[in-house]
């Protein structure tokens, strides 16, 4: 029986080791035709993959070969993520890809990659130092080699949330390849991972917080305005660059947060926010009018200064010359700061865990700063509004926001903006 052919099965035929092939003719992406093969222990299996791959030469095209890994992953990073996923997120999956998915596993085949192989890769890329992966001490100039190049290795290792987040991307691209019918499983979500420990943070106390802003204030610091917006309300650094004199309404005291200001490659985009629940419109308190009506007043100052160099822009927060602040600018502006305010260096990011306390300091009614914070639930505002500070400091905070506007016109041009 097994050695007789059905109906329609003149092109299964014995194979090497006792097993059995088929082909059918498919046309191919490219508009050729060529023979496509499948393989198998036993003649029922093959013909039963047989029968599959005519049902699906009827369909349409049918590649002849299966891609690697490497080959795979440009072709969805161009065609799948660029397209239709955000810039930034654009950027964050090419880098996995580049650094971690197509060193470790760009050689493998599609459709021959294996909950092992993938098993193997991670525990690999946990052990192996980037800068020798990389060769990039080898790419300094002779004096300035201070690790690989010279027997001495740095061990500068990734974490295990890094090596997560490459797998995940790998995940999410094979999960396409589902949705493409080049593969029946996703091998990369079979791997049981161990989630990488986040590193604790210790965000500033509202003590710190107003001690940073008081000396901001008096320096006079052209982007003491923004400080204020990062630190009352919390706005993220994209947010607060990329916002525009068009989302701010003082008359009403509100402002809408609905874009966003990014370096992504070599160009800065200006798009809008990561998701829909970040996009909003807040009510201002008092000491967010105070700051915003005096960087319209040193912006007009700075633009009188920059004559015919001025950039005309409705950015809120731009340089001497009415150009976007760099975002890693801003972060070295404020660090900077940070050290001549005397209080601790902390990530601009860590600043949102600070917002809410401030919130309660300024007296902040906790149906305005539950609006402003995003709580779904009254009862998560207060439970923040139970931690406030020293009356002290409470008096100290609400006249950071008062008679400011006389001091801007007093700031020597030099100081008007921050440059690129």
């Amino acid at each position: 029986m097994s050695g007789k052919r059905g109906n329609g099965e003149g092109s299964i035929y014995p194979y090497r080791n006792g097993g059995f092939a088929a082909y059918v003719w498919v046309t191919t992406p490219d508009g050729k035709r060529k023979r496509k093969y499948v393989y198998g222990k036993t003649r029922p299996e093959v013909h039963e993959k047989w029968l599959k791959l005519h049902n699906e030469s009827r369909k349409g095209p049918v590649a002849t070969t299966s891609p690697t890994i490497a080959q795979y992953l440009t072709y969805w990073l161009r065609e799948v993520v660029k397209p239709d996923l955000k810039p930034k997120t654009y950027e964050t999956y090419e880098l996995h890809v580049r650094l971690f998915l197509i060193p470790g596993l760009g050689s493998n085949r599609l459709d021959k990659l294996s909950v092992r192989d993938v098993r193997t890769w991670m525990n690999r890329a946990m052990e192996q130092c980037r800068c020798c992966a990389r060769g990039l001490d080898a790419a300094r100039i002779r004096k300035e080699q201070r690790c690989c190049a010279i027997g001495r290795c740095c061990k500068r290792l990734p974490s295990r949330r890094t090596v997560n987040d490459a797998r995940a991307v790998l995940r999410s691209a094979l999960t396409h390849a589902m949705t493409e019918e080049l593969l029946t499983k996703n091998v990369a979500a079979l791997v049981k991972v161990r989630s990488g420990r986040k590193q604790r943070r210790e965000p500033w106390s509202v003590e710190e917080a107003r001690t940073f802003l008081e000396a901001a204030r008096k320096a006079r610091d052209p982007l003491y305005p923004a400080y204020v917006l990062v630190l009352v309300l919390g706005f993220r650094r994209g947010e607060v660059l990329g916002l525009s004199w068009q989302d701010v309404n003082l008359d009403a005291g509100e402002i809408t947060v609905g874009r966003q200001l990014q370096r992504i490659g070599r160009r800065l985009v200006h798009d809008e926010t990561k998701t829909e629940a970040s996009t909003a419109t807040l009510p201002l308190p008092q000491i967010c009018i105070t700051a915003l009506q005096l960087r319209q007043k040193t912006q007009e100052v700075a633009q009188h200064t920059a004559g015919e160099l001025w950039t005309e822009s409705d950015f809120v927060f731009t340089t001497r010359y009415g150009t976007p602040i760099e975002p890693r600018n801003f972060n070295r502006e404020f660090d900077a700061r940070s050290t001549k305010a005397g209080v601790r260096k902390i990530r601009l990011h860590d600043t949102r865990h600070t917002c809410g306390s401030l919130l309660a300091a300024l007296d902040v009614h906790p149906r305005i700063a539950m609006q402003i914070l995003r709580h779904s639930k009254i009862a998560i505002t207060m439970e923040v509004y139970t931690h406030v500070p020293s009356e002290e400091t409470r008096k100290a905070l609400r006249k950071l926001g008062k008679h400011l506007g006389s001091h801007a016109a007093d700031i020597p041009a030099r100081d008007q903006g921050q440059s690129t």
